[in-house]
C-alpha cells in the first residue's frame, strides 16, 4: 500500500510565507528557504511552494527564491503560481521543481495541462483546484462546488468535481484541492468535496484547507479518500508537528514514512 504524504505548505506573498483565513488577511510566517529546511528535517514527505500573488498580479514565478528553497530542502518539491506556459513550467523545473501547480491559467487554458504533460510527463503536472460551496441548487453546478481562481478572487462558473475529472483527463497526474470556505478557519478538512473528487479519478489527490488537529489528517484520507494532507498555519505556528500527524495516521492504520525523532527540534 502507498505510503500516505504529510506535506506542509509555503504561501508566498512578496518573497515571505505569509498565511491568513480564506486567502485573506495576510500575516507573515518566515522565510520560504528556512521554513523549507526545517519541514525536510522534521519529516515532511514533500513541499508545495505557492506563489499565492502571482496570478492576481499578472507576472511570473519567484525563480530566485524557488531555487533558494530547493537548495535547502532535499524532499520532492511542488511549485504553482504565475505559470502560464510550457516554457513557465521549465523554468520553474529548472529553478529546482519537481513537479509544477496550475491553477487559474489553466482553467483559463485547459489544453496547457496536456501540452505540459506531454513535455514534461503527467508525473510532473500538478492541477490546483480552489472550491468553495455554493448556496441552493446553483445551475450547472451538480456538485454544490464551484471553482475560484486568482487566489480565490474570482468564481470560474465551473463545477469543481467536473473540472477535476477533465484536469486529469487532459493530462494532470495529481490533484491539490482545497477549501476557501475552510482555509485558515481551522474547521478541518471539506470531506464531503474531497470524497466527490476523489471517487472520480484515479490520480493522487492532495487535501488542502481547514486542518487543526492530528485526527483532521486522518479524516481527510479515511472519509475523504485523500492521498496526501496538505497544512500551512498549524505547522507554521507548531500547533500541530508533522511527527505528530503522523503518529496520529499510523495509529489509525495509515500506512506512512516513519519520522527520524532524533533530527526533530
Amino acid at each position: 500500500m502507498l505510503r500516505r504524504r504529510v506535506i506542509p505548505c509555503l504561501d508566498v506573498a512578496g518573497g515571505r510565507v505569509v498565511k491568513g483565513t480564506r486567502f485573506l488577511d495576510l500575516v507573515d510566517a518566515g522565510d520560504p528557504p528556512e521554513l523549507a529546511e526545517r519541514y525536510a528535517r522534521e519529516g515532511a514527505d514533500e513541499l508545495v511552494f505557492l506563489d499565492i500573488t502571482a496570478a492576481p498580479e499578472g507576472r511570473g514565478t519567484l525563480l530566485r527564491i524557488v531555487e533558494q528553497t530547493a537548495r535547502r530542502a532535499f524532499v520532492p518539491l511542488t511549485v504553482g503560481g504565475g505559470v502560464r506556459s510550457v516554457e513557465d513550467m521549465r523554468d520553474v523545473l529548472r529553478a529546482g521543481a519537481d513537479k509544477v501547480g496550475l491553477n487559474t491559467r489553466a482553467v483559463a487554458d485547459p489544453e496547457l495541462i496536456t501540452r505540459c504533460a506531454a513535455r514534461f510527463g503527467s508525473q510532473a503536472v500538478v492541477v490546483a483546484i480552489d472550491a468553495r460551496r455554493v448556496s441552493g441548487e446553483a445551475r450547472g453546478l451538480p456538485s454544490g462546488y464551484e471553482v475560484v481562481v486568482n487566489g480565490g478572487r474570482d468564481p470560474a462558473g465551473m463545477d469543481a468535481v467536473v473540472w477535476a475529472r477533465r484536469a486529469v483527463e487532459l493530462g494532470a497526474g495529481e490533484l491539490l484541492v482545497t477549501s476557501i470556505d475552510r482555509d485558515g478557519t481551522k474547521t478541518g478538512f471539506d470531506v464531503p468535496l474531497l470524497a466527490a473528487i476523489s471517487s472520480v479519478v484515479r490520480v493522487p489527490v492532495i487535501a488542502s484547507g481547514g486542518a487543526a488537529r492530528p485526527a483532521d489528517f486522518v479524516s481527510a484520507i479515511r472519509d475523504g479518500g485523500a492521498d496526501a494532507v496538505l497544512a500551512a498555519g498549524v505547522f507554521h505556528r507548531r500547533e500541530v508537528s508533522i511527527a505528530e500527524a503522523k503518529a496520529a495516521m499510523a495509529a489509525a492504520g495509515l500506512p506512512v514514512r516513519a519520522v527520524d525523532r532524533a533530527v526533530v527540534v
